[in-house]
């Protein structure tokens, strides 16, 4: 008993909630009504700035390997540029995105902020040591991300076990621990790929890069968003569907096996399976998109950019599908072309993702940034009224960068395609355009509102009423009150506001 109450006396005194103390996942300067689970803003946020960074480095290097790229659309140089735009750009924008809603699914904080940090750093390294190494013919840069992936991977896959152990959580829990199943397969395949490049030391598929892409694109990549798009969809459409509908739990389950038989296929060369792969994954597909138009049918949220964002980037699935289809047809007849069409499907697939990410970071930076900034004092946007997710970014801007985003990833299947230098490097620029963008509107405004927040508390302190009733009317003894530091002014506490819808 003596020990609570001195335990409780302790809280009190610094002010900190005895759930607060015993919470793995809290951190200092939270803001009320966050839940105590979710990680600090600077983790989701590092990961989708250097996701950001890892498309316009995408771009600048499509723009570089133009004409290689379109001579010979699996080659080396292709190859570094499709990797920046996989590791660099869209799997730290898919890990940024795990770590933020893993805890938010499960209810249950990551084991450790210090290890999500440090598995940024290591899958930055990854990212684009790889490229850099493959691009410019460096075994030895290529093996040192093979090293950061491995050990990023060990860090990604022990921080989110505990969150993932809950159960009951249905689709999104399910897709991320598919997620990271299909991680580890593709970062060991990666491994296996660098360490055959550097030594010849396996007897590899000429596909087994194809088969890299696959896993990561569809295993893990698109599995993770998939489930996570489960619980998105609901809240950023007002979407809520009557009755059950597992056409969500199918895309997860049915995607994640068709993704898993397609890549044994391609890295053995078995075309029985290649085709058997290929068809369960269209039917997982198709059920992701069956559940995105239930999503559509019941929202109650009016027509606006994230909704077009999604639809678009469920139109580029459909032509990936297409894009895949010919190239299977036409490869055994005419090599350059049936190349160039899977490298186009590709491309497509990976714009699936991408459009997608792009989207909803629209919504999801302003999601993380909004209590933060509330709570250093921003209280309205720069209409004057009370601050809403929506403003925290400009939405002509955002527009644009959606038009750059959809024409980016056309220009880039169609250069590939048809073997077209300048359709290549428009692309590249696009897409760089897009990083750019996308990076400037989310961070412009909000880094504006929390300066005039600050300005206006410092000014607000210096000229406060208490303040200068202080200085006119001292104590009776001359001097501050027993217990008050000289100077010392109370902190107004403005009533909390609702959160926006």
């Amino acid at each position: 008993m003596a020990l609570s109450a001195r335990r409780k006396v302790g809280t009190m005194a610094t002010g900190t909630s005895t759930s607060e103390v015993r919470t793995p996942g809290s951190w200092e300067g939270r803001p009320p009504g966050v839940p105590g689970a979710v990680p600090p803003p600077s983790v989701p946020l590092s990961f989708l700035a250097a996701a950001s960074a890892g498309l316009v480095a995408c771009g600048v290097a499509w723009v570089w390997v133009r004409s290689a790229a379109t001579a010979t659309p699996n080659g080396d140089p292709a190859i570094a540029a499709v990797h920046f735009g996989v590791l660099a750009a869209l799997t730290m924008g898919v890990l940024g995105a795990a770590h933020q809603f893993t805890p938010v699914i499960t209810g249950r904080p990551l084991r450790s902020v210090a290890v999500a940090r440090a598995t940024f750093v290591a899958w930055l390294g990854a990212s684009w040591l790889l490229p850099l190494g493959i691009g410019f013919e460096q075994p030895a840069l290529a093996g040192v991300s093979g090293a950061l992936a491995l050990v990023g991977l060990v860090l990604l896959a022990w921080n989110l076990a505990a969150p993932l152990s809950v159960r009951g959580k249905g689709a999104p829990v399910t897709a991320l621990r598919l997620g990271v199943l299909g991680a580890v397969a593709t970062t060991l395949l990666g491994a296996t790929f660098v360490g055959d490049r550097q030594g010849n030391w396996f007897a590899l598929s000429a596909h087994v890069d194809l088969a890299m892409g696959v896993l990561g694109v569809f295993a893990w990549l698109g599995v993770t968003y998939i489930g996570v798009a489960q619980k998105l969809w609901p809240m950023f459409m007002l979407a809520h569907l009557p009755g059950r509908h597992r056409s969500g739990t199918v895309a997860v389950w049915v995607t994640w096996l068709g993704a898993a038989v397609l890549a044994g296929g391609l890295a053995h060369g078995a075309s029985t399976a290649e085709w058997s792969g290929a068809g369960i994954l269209c039917v997982g597909l198709g059920a992701h998109l069956v559940s995105l138009w239930a999503h559509l049918r019941h929202r109650r949220r009016k027509a606006d950019l994230h909704l077009l964002f999604v639809a678009t980037a469920a139109a580029w699935l459909v032509a990936g599908a297409g894009l895949g289809l010919a190239g299977a047809l036409v490869l055994p007849h005419h090599h350059r072309l049936g190349t160039g069409l899977a490298a186009a499907a590709m491309v497509a697939a990976g714009g699936w993702l991408l459009e997608a990410l792009v989207g909803h970071v629209h919504k999801v930076v302003p999601f993380v940034l909004w209590s933060l900034l509330r709570s250093a004092g921003a209280r309205t946007g720069p209409s004057g009224k009370p601050l809403m997710f929506a403003d925290l970014y400009h939405h002509g801007w955002a527009a644009a960068t959606y038009g750059t985003v959809t024409a980016g990833i056309g220009a880039l299947c169609g250069g590939l395609g048809a073997a077209s230098a300048p359709a290549t490097a428009a692309g590249g620029v696009l897409l760089a355009a897009t990083g750019v963008l996308a990076a400037v509107n989310l961070s412009v405004r909000p880094l504006r509102l929390r300066s005039r927040a600050r300005t206006e508390a410092a000014s607000g302190a210096a000229g406060s009423p208490a303040t200068a009733l202080r200085a006119a009317a001292p104590s009776a003894a001359g001097a501050p009150a027993a217990g008050s530091p000289a100077g010392a002014v109370p902190t107004p506490h403005p009533a909390p506001a609702e959160r926006p819808a």
